[in-house]
């Protein structure tokens, strides 16, 4: 059974939960899944280009949610499972080439962007593709009230993608309205994640919303209050897109008032530095790790019993672990 220990000196990677040999040996599946499905149009280009997303990495947070949550609620890992927790990642992946495209990214974790190499439109077509082709497994080969749930989350990811577009450079955009597009743009995926994994998923539905949402404040967090070393990407990202996130919205509520001239335009680099310094000198950092441990908290606070010890080390470590690992970044 793994532990989640806490203390100086005592921090859980979030990646060493998922070495349990009952998640590890899922999460093959899923990947064998996934695999297959990001290869199933009768197009080859669409495959290549589908195979080469998922196949890039990455977490695979939201498919190890989905098993967790199927052994936590006295399920089993099924070929249901499996494909619920493929489908909930192909749709993720999907949207990530959609991001890509209205960001205009070149580059995702060191491969080039279907955008980049196929054009806007071939990316559109490719994300649409990876959708609906999750949403046709769901359907098929899990149940209705899956692909429903799933359709659901589709309408939600839209919407908060909108919200946040709708929002750029928007100098009256207000934390609660930040925390709004993150509940539907990130959180509801994950809050998805654990809903599809059994008939009474439902009971598992906040807990993935709370620890979606930390997830997104700590990324954000991450962009302003890093550095480009430690994250081994460029920062400031979302104040070059006129992106204000919950992190520096608080801020500016609180100690950082100064820097309100800085919103409703494009900045120069010049200008991101200093605002990015101003920011690594306040209280945001610390302000923002205490709400995400105050989310974390709730996230675990929703938790049903669970028996599984796998399950039950996965679930109740994976909240404060990330929120953990975000902050002996920044103090690193």
């Amino acid at each position: 059974m793994l532990v989640h220990a806490t203390g100086p000196g005592h921090r859980t990677h979030p990646e060493d939960l998922l070495n349990g040999p009952v998640l590890s040996a899922g999460l093959h599946r899923v990947e064998k899944r996934l695999n297959s499905l990001s290869n199933s149009s009768r197009l080859p280009l669409i495959n290549r280009a589908a195979g080469r997303i998922t196949g890039a990495g990455g977490k695979r947070l939201r498919p190890a949610l989905t098993l967790a949550t199927a052994l936590a609620l006295g399920g089993r890992i099924d070929r249901r499972t499996v494909t619920a927790a493929a489908c909930v990642e192909l749709i993720h992946a999907g949207s990530l080439v959609h991001d890509d495209l209205m960001d205009n990214a070149a580059e995702r974790r060191g491969v080039r962007t279907v955008n980049a190499e196929l054009g806007n439109g071939g990316a559109l077509v490719v994300g649409d593709f990876m959708v609906a082709r999750a949403w046709l497994a769901a359907l098929s080969s899990t149940s209705r009230a899956v692909a429903e749930t799933l359709a659901t989350t589709l309408v939600e990811l839209a919407e908060g993608q909108f919200q946040e577009t709708a929002d750029l450079f928007d100098a009256g955009r207000t934390p609660a309205d930040a925390l709004e597009s993150v509940r539907r743009k990130t959180a509801s995926l994950f809050r998805t994640s654990c809903v599809v994994a059994h008939r009474d998923g439902q009971a598992m539905a906040e807990y993935g919303e709370r620890f979606g949402t930390l997830f997104q404040i700590l990324d954000d967090l991450l962009d302003l209050a890093s550095t480009a070393e430690l994250l081994g990407k460029s920062v400031g990202n979302d104040l070059r897109q006129g992106v204000y996130s919950f992190p520096l919205l608080t801020a500016l509520e609180r100690d950082c008032g100064d820097l309100r001239p800085f919103l409703g335009r494009r900045l120069t680099e010049d200008e991101i530095t200093v605002v990015l310094a101003r920011l690594r000198n306040s209280s945001m950092a610390g302000e923002t790790i205490a709400h995400c441990r105050a989310l974390a908290a709730d996230a675990l606070a929703a938790l049903p019993g669970i028996a599984d010890p796998e399950a039950a080390a996965f679930l109740r470590g994976l909240p404060s672990a990330y929120v953990d690992r975000a902050e002996a970044s920044l103090a690193g």
